[in-house]
């Protein structure tokens, strides 16, 4: 038994030292997305004059986009390899800073502003769907599908890891170079992540024939609908903590990104086995509980200190969703569309957060930015439903 254990916990060790030097990759490479976060929703409203629906638009833009290059980057990254798609989907990520850039010059013409700014988001779309979609295939093929659960827990330390350290570091940016200073940094932070990927083995694309997307999409629909309900609660705090955090006075919000992140973190580092080893969706039911208690205590606080107690368990429920939900996706993907299953999977969140964000643009508009998070909790909860039901199926095979 003794020497079962050690074996496990070496393995264990191996399949994290496999994944480190990805994860930094995608971490690095996203921090410029991390800066945007508390920085860009305020830069539309207060610097360019736009609504809350204009603003709810450009922030859901980036979902939709990424939502239909899923299946493109998906068989990009099964036919043509994943280091590919990583490498291409960060020099794509540069060049939306570069759109950013163009922008500036046209403040005094906002609708023209927001126009080239919406170009970098579809940029920034197509880039981040090639790097999340390749490095998620990428790291299921370095440590096997049996780690499916924990490749999706790494990547997503390095992803939310990066906006808990990018936005604060946003906000100094923005501070003290303005919006230019975030353009240049999204221009020139993806190179370094792309040094790092360079350096990762490669996994060789499988020879045999891969399933179309849209059957794919077929297998991964249950979960992927778990994932799209789980996911609305974090398109409202992506889009609208800043704008809560303004609209009551209590100064920038980069600390409330910073609180998510963090929570976000903790829960992958402490927990991120779980899926694998107690089964995805009892976990995922468990942690969307968790997220939709978080929505609705923001909902319902009246201080700064409540609402960061609500954005962490937010951010601590969520964590957990997406490798729950997203175990039972991969168990029922062949190994040859892996990436595409993995694409397919993840569309289910850009169709939430590309519907969600511009929705509660709306909500926001005519009720008040609080008002989406009750509306956020009511979604999250309806996602408890969909986990019941993949309990049941994995019940019933067992």
């Amino acid at each position: 038994m003794q020497a079962a254990n050690a074996k496990n916990a070496t393995t264990g060790a191996n399949v994290i030292l496999k994944l480190l030097p990805l994860s930094l990759a995608v971490f690095i490479g996203f921090l410029t997305m991390g800066m945007q976060l508390p920085v860009l929703p305020l830069y539309l409203h207060d610097n360019l004059g736009m609504s809350t629906l204009v603003i709810g638009t450009v922030i859901g833009a980036q979902f939709v986009v990424a939502l239909l290059s899923r299946a493109w980057a998906g068989n990009f990254a099964d036919s043509r390899g994943a280091k590919r798609a990583v490498a291409t989907g960060l020099v794509i990520i540069a060049s939306s800073g570069l759109a950013y850039l163009a922008s500036l010059p046209f403040v005094s013409v906002p609708v023209t502003s927001v126009w080239i700014l919406l170009s970098g988001r579809v940029l920034l779309a197509i880039g981040e769907s090639l790097v999340v979609t390749g490095a998620l295939g990428w790291g299921i093929g370095l440590v096997g599908p049996q780690n499916a659960g924990k490749v999706m827990a790494w990547v997503g330390i390095a992803l939310y890891g990066a906006m808990a350290l990018g936005a604060p570091a946003g906000v100094a940016l923005n501070a003290h170079w303005g919006f230019a200073g975030i353009a240049v940094s999204t221009i020139c932070i993806p190179f370094l992540a792309l040094l790092i990927a360079l350096t990762i083995t490669s996994i060789p694309p499988l020879g045999s024939s891969r399933m179309p997307f849209y059957k794919v999409l077929g297998m991964v629909v249950l979960p992927g609908m778990g994932l799209a309900l789980a996911s609305i609660g974090f398109g409202v705090i992506t889009a609208f903590v800043a704008l809560l955090f303004a609209a009551r006075g209590w100064g920038n919000s980069s600390m409330a990104f910073t609180s998510f992140g963090l929570a976000f973190i903790a829960a992958r580092i402490f927990f991120g086995h779980l899926p694998d080893k107690l089964g995805g969706a009892r976990v995922a039911l468990v942690s969307v509980i968790i997220e939709a208690a978080g929505l609705l205590l923001i909902w319902w606080a009246d201080t700064a200190t409540m609402t960061y107690l609500g954005i962490a368990l937010t951010g601590f429920g969520y964590s957990l969703a997406f490798p729950g939900f997203g175990v039972e996706a991969a168990r029922r993907a062949p190994p040859q569309s892996r990436s595409v299953a993995m694409g397919a999977y993840v569309a289910f969140l850009d169709i939430s957060l590309g519907i969600a964000s511009p929705l509660a643009g709306v909500i926001a508009g005519r009720w008040g930015v609080n008002m989406v998070f009750l509306v956020g909790g009511v979604a999250v909860g309806l996602s408890m439903l969909v986990a019941m039901r993949l309990l049941g199926k994995t019940s019933g095979t067992a």
